[in-house]
């Protein structure tokens, strides 16, 4: 497997992790799976590793991916 569809695959999956964990908060604000879901994706992002994954900034990601929830 390419090393960059491997990277895109692993970014899609905290993109598609991110989502739901929002999307589980939305109903039930104390969920505890959703919570951590929510802050481990976040902090994937942030990280040095997403920076060697992608040249896509992370925290622009993030914002994008919270103005689907506005």
């Amino acid at each position: 497997m390419n090393c960059e569809v491997l990277a895109n695959a692993i970014i899609e999956q905290a993109a598609k992790d991110y989502r739901w964990a929002r999307t589980v908060l939305r109903k039930a604000v104390e969920n505890v799976e959703a919570m951590a879901m929510r802050s481990d994706t976040e902090r994937f992002f942030r990280s040095a590793w997403f920076g060697q994954l992608t040249s896509i900034n992370g925290e622009w990601l993030l914002q994008q991916l919270e103005g689907e929830f506005v």
